[in-house]
């Protein structure tokens, strides 16, 4: 399984003191699997964002550790600041970055929301999609009459905190948490000086849109609603703030963007819509600028559509999707776009001990030549079956661009993707093989004096060894799924290159016996014979079905080149 990634938000009451937000920060870089991404104090505001991802649990515990040294070092009472806020720590979000959904994301809000509750003392409001009631899904409405309306709110019923004490905490405040979707702050570049034309393309698109006028849509008067607020007309962008400005270091006009739902309007949507408004006002977009970070998905997403409206296979590679989404972006407009420095994945991987699949060819075989036991041959089959699965979605990117045949794009497109999926797949159990065969040393290396740590002991490599059965057999099960693309290539890909997927199920057939043998070398030794019987016999069925399928692609293969 992938990793699961959150951000977290939290949002301090301090911009001035650096000693104070140094020791916030130091808390969260004391958890190992959170790398901190962002400090940005504001002096005027007294307030100080910061940005940090990682694990969830891993978050949720550096979550609590800032909140609590911030409970310790902030003293409400003292505090002034442009910006509202009710609490040492005001606000802190949970943000689903890759591989979660909202639904798990808000559980891990509300837990570290219980936990600030209840073993800090601190009230607690839930907001956004951690909510529990409506109302308080806003945040405004959450934090309304700030700090100093505390004491009164506190003492109504309908303003009872979610989690912690329904009493103020003077020093402390209170704290809202929540769970909202990743928020992509995007400017797009105008080959104009304009600040009123930037701003009208804004009006254009966010989804507040423009004040509507009687008569002239600049100069009239403001069309009012009953209550006497201004009637306003929509933009063409859901979940879009915007607004137009000059960028003196760069000479040109932006439409500055925030995206506070990517899955509603993504990137790449919002680039075309400025594009399209822009050109009815007869204003070029010259490129765009990625504010911060931005997820790997979006920009992979980005690539797929530009891919496709190009009638083009999306079945390539990442490094193929980023560089198509950054070109029609015209990310690199400005300044160059650094996927490792923009893309949080790729952050967060650069700190991380070097994986197999980022080996040279050559490295990772010397690695594999070494007197090291791993990686062994539950890595090297996965090898094996990822080259196989990638010759076949080769044939398939081949396909989808051979002359005669623009017709047919979208259906190799379609198994180009899906061998894709698979080659990912197979490379990240390359090393999660490796990981396997780790957790089973470091179990026998656990300590074994007591009854208690000889029983914990056997528990773990017990556990371990399950572990390491269950990897090679999702191999097995992987490479076995490839087949069904291989020999849609076989039978239907270019022709020329027939033989390429006839090698790719030679691969694939190799990755699944190899990867059976390593099933049934650590299946001895486990005291569960039940699971094992059960994994064995699903095992064994793969493998006689694989050895059939590569025996009928073989034969496709020869009649075809004969």
């Amino acid at each position: 399984m992938q990793k699961q990634l959150i951000e977290c938000v939290p949002n301090f009451s301090e911009g001035n003191d650096m000693a104070i937000i140094r020791q916030i920060t130091d808390e969260i870089e004391s958890v190992e699997g959170v790398q901190l991404l962002d400090i940005d104090p504001g002096k005027a505001t007294n307030r100080t964002v910061v940005t940090f991802v990682g694990t969830p649990d891993e978050v949720v515990e550096a979550a609590f550790r800032a909140v609590k040294k911030a409970s310790e070092l902030i003293d409400m009472r003292k505090h002034k600041g442009a910006h509202p806020r009710f609490g040492a720590t005001d606000v802190c979000p949970m943000v689903p970055v890759s591989n979660i959904t909202m639904e798990e994301a808000v559980q891990y809000a509300r837990k570290l929301a219980g936990r600030i509750g209840e073993e800090l003392g601190i009230p607690v409001y839930c907001y956004e999609n951690a909510a529990y009631d409506e109302k308080r899904r806003n945040l405004a409405y959450c934090r309304s009459g700030e700090y100093e309306g505390l004491p009164d709110k506190l003492g109504r019923k309908d303003w009872k905190p979610d989690f912690g004490p329904a009493a103020f905490n003077a020093r402390s405040g209170a704290v809202a948490v929540g769970a909202r979707d990743f928020l992509v702050a995007y400017n797009v570049n105008l080959n104009t000086t304009s600040t009123r034309r930037a701003n009208a393309i804004a009006f254009d698109v966010r989804e507040k849109g423009r004040v509507k006028r009687k008569d002239n849509p600049l100069t009239g008067e403001i069309v009012k609603d009953e209550q006497g607020n201004p009637v306003m007309i929509p933009g063409s962008l859901k979940a879009v703030k915007g607004i137009g400005w000059f960028i003196d270091e760069f000479g040109v006009a932006q439409v500055s963007l925030n995206l506070t739902n990517i899955s509603i309007t993504p990137v790449h949507i919002a680039y075309d819509e400025v594009f399209r408004k822009a050109d009815a006002r007869g204003v070029r977009v010259t490129g765009s600028e990625i504010v911060g970070l931005i997820p790997l998905k979006a920009m992979l997403d980005a690539g797929r559509y530009f891919l496709k409206k190009q009638q083009r296979s999306v079945g390539v590679s990442e490094k193929e999707l980023i560089k198509i989404a950054v070109k029609s972006m015209g990310l690199d407009d400005l300044y160059p776009f650094k996927p490792g420095e923009k893309i949080i994945e790729y952050v967060l991987a650069a700190k991380d001990k070097k994986k197999l699949v980022d080996f040279t060819l050559t490295d990772f075989v010397d690695e594999t030549s070494s007197e090291s036991p791993a990686p062994g041959g539950g890595s090297v089959s996965a090898c094996m079956g990822a080259m196989g699965v990638a010759l076949a979605t080769m044939v398939a990117n081949l396909s989808s661009h051979k002359r005669g045949w623009d017709e047919r794009w979208e259906e190799f497109s379609g198994w180009a993707e899906k061998g894709r999926a698979l080659q990912e797949e197979l490379m990240f159990l390359i090393d999660e093989d490796t990981n396997a065969f780790n957790a089973i040393i470091n179990a026998f290396s656990m300590p074994k004096k007591s009854a208690g740590e000889k029983a914990d002991r056997k528990q773990a490599i017990e556990n371990a060894t399950k572990y390491a059965i269950e990897i090679p057999y999702r191999i097995m099960e992987t490479a076995w799924k490839s087949l069904e693309v291989i020999k849609a290539m076989v039978d239907k890909g270019n022709p020329n290159s027939v033989t390429d997927a006839g090698v790719g199920a030679l691969a694939v057939r190799s990755c699944v016996i190899g990867a059976f043998l390593n099933v049934r070398i650590n299946a001895q030794g486990i005291e569960d014979r039940e699971f094992v019987e059960s994994l064995l016999n699903k095992a064994r069925n793969i493998e006689e079905k694989t050895i059939r399928a590569e025996k009928e692609i073989l034969e496709i293969v020869n009649s075809k080149i004969s």
